[in-house]
């Protein structure tokens, strides 16, 4: 019978095919946590579950990427618990300033297409675009994770969304999903495999690809895939890594299929307090901001860096505005470097942090005040998510962030770009 992406790898992961449903026991190619899940599964494996010793020190991973630098005594205080756990038990642990953890794990080349990859985060569904198997869990399975090396899952049903046209040079991964979370809505997948297909694929490069993904979980999503095609292999090709093409059976069944036509798309922005309040940016243009934030693990890649350069150059933050820019890890932040785009962001006047989800989590590097209005271009939105709960974050992409720079409120970026 043919399978999805999703069953392809969990047949695969368990040793033989599996149906929609079903429950299974799967064995897990790496488990990573971070510092906001990683100590509570600490606990759990030292106090409930007796730990001597981990499944495999060499699969599991974990980086201190949220409150890091530490902007408290009781984040130092868990960090160094996980750094002791790690000490003791062999585990690769990527202390502060590597980066954030869905980051870190494709710039170290972890992740490769085919895996089946649990992490302690929601997030962990960016790695889908580079065709693994990955979702987040909590802490408590995370442990279990830590000590067996297995994690127990429903196969989930799978939703086809095919993406079609040409894409115009003003759309970016973030558009899309923002499109998508808007049309679904944030129940629309829930607990579903969502799987991207289409001609426009061969147009979506990794770290659209790595956005999408991302933000799947935001409309309920288990997983978010991408098929291993020409563009994953060459993303892996230059960094020496040969990996076979992965797609799903041509006479897949999904429960659900969904048609989306991105010659058309307008720059998308969703509208507090709900990510799938989603309006064309024109429709919303002339808001005032107060801060604009452009990183996290959703749009913290060096492409975005880019775009923000490339609108950023000769140009200045509106007098009044911040603009915090936070690469998603060192090896971004070097690259960016080495571009010459943190000079062209620090000559425009933008603030420029050490690698961390920081503000996007709400942890420090940025937090909201009472009533203040933010674009940021992470994936969240509820109300307190960002500093205080009167505040208001509209998302946006990293092109809309920042010609809001510049001008100081919401604005189409297809001026910018003519």
């Amino acid at each position: 019978m043919p399978l999805t992406l999703s069953e392809k790898i969990l047949s695969n992961a368990t040793g033989r095919r599996v149906s929609p449903g079903e429950i299974v026991i799967v064995n897990v190619d790496y488990v990573y946590a971070h510092d906001g899940t990683a100590p509570l599964a600490i606990q759990v494996l030292t106090e409930e579950l007796k730990c001597e010793r981990v499944f495999n020190p060499s699969k599991v991973l974990f980086v201190i990427d949220h409150a890091s630098p530490s902007p408290r005594v009781e984040n130092s205080k868990l960090h160094m618990l996980m750094r002791e756990f790690a000490r003791k038990h062999g585990i690769k642990l990527y202390d502060v300033g590597y980066g954030i953890c869905h980051q870190v794990v494709i710039d170290e080349c972890i992740v490769k297409p085919g895996m089946v990859i649990v992490g302690a985060d929601s997030h962990t569904t960016t790695l889908g675009a580079l065709g693994a198997f990955a979702t987040g869990i909590g802490s408590t399975d995370t442990a279990i994770a830590i000590l067996t090396g297995k994690v127990w899952l429903r196969v989930p049903e799978s939703i086809r969304i095919v993406l079609e046209g040409d894409i115009p040079n003003y759309i970016t991964g973030k558009d899309i999903i923002l499109y998508i979370i808007g049309f679904m809505g944030a129940d629309g997948a829930v607990y579903k495999a969502v799987e991207f297909q289409g001609s426009s694929l061969k147009q979506l490069g990794i770290d659209d690809r790595l956005t999408i993904s991302n933000m799947t979980v935001e409309m309920g999503a288990k997983v978010g895939l991408f098929p291993v095609d020409n563009v994953t292999v060459k993303f892996y090709e230059d960094r020496g890594v040969k990996v076979k093409r992965l797609e799903p059976d041509s006479k897949a069944e999904y429960v659900d299929e969904v048609i989306v036509d991105l010659s058309t798309l307008e720059p998308q922005i969703a509208i507090p307090p709900n990510i799938d309040n989603v309006k064309s940016v024109s429709e919303v243009e002339g808001v005032e901001v107060d801060q604009v934030f452009i990183g996290s693990c959703t749009n913290g890649r060096l492409s975005d860096l880019e775009i923000v350069a490339k609108i950023m150059k000769d140009r200045r933050v509106k007098e009044g505005v911040r603009c915090i820019v936070i690469p998603a890890s060192r090896r971004i932040y070097l690259q960016a470097l080495r571009k010459g785009i943190i000079e062209i962001l620090l000559r425009a006047g933008c603030i420029i942090c050490p690698p961390t989800c920081g503000p996007c989590v709400g942890a420090h590097m940025g937090l909201l005040g009472p009533g203040e209005v933010a674009v940021s271009t992470s994936n969240r939105n509820f109300p307190g998510r960002m500093g205080d709960k009167s505040s208001k974050v509209y998302i946006a992409s990293p092109l809309v962030a920042a010609v809001s720079a510049v001008e100081g409120r919401i604005c189409d970026p297809r001026s910018y770009l003519r």
